[in-house]
């Protein structure tokens, strides 16, 4: 980041590393998800599926604010805010 604008490259990576960490809690919940269904645990399969899919929309989030960016990958970029 520098005074007066960002880098928008650095947005961009700093992005792919939060929906790289939130992709893998994504795949451990649903991992959760089935273990609790197969175990007749219903109720908590349930909220468990709840919170795999509110990640799954806040993933779609993080994308939508990097395509709004409006970077080609290797393209680094400063705008004045």
């Amino acid at each position: 980041m520098c005074e007066g604008g960002i880098n928008t490259g650095q947005v961009k990576m700093a992005v792919a590393m939060v929906d790289d960490s939130l992709a893998l809690a994504q795949k451990w919940l649903e991992q959760l998800h089935n273990l609790a269904d197969q175990g007749h645990r219903h109720a908590t399969s349930t909220e468990l599926a709840q919170v795999s899919v509110a990640l799954g929309e806040a993933r779609q989030k993080l994308e939508d604010a990097v395509d709004k960016l409006g970077v080609v990958d290797g393209d680094v970029t400063v705008e004045r805010l």
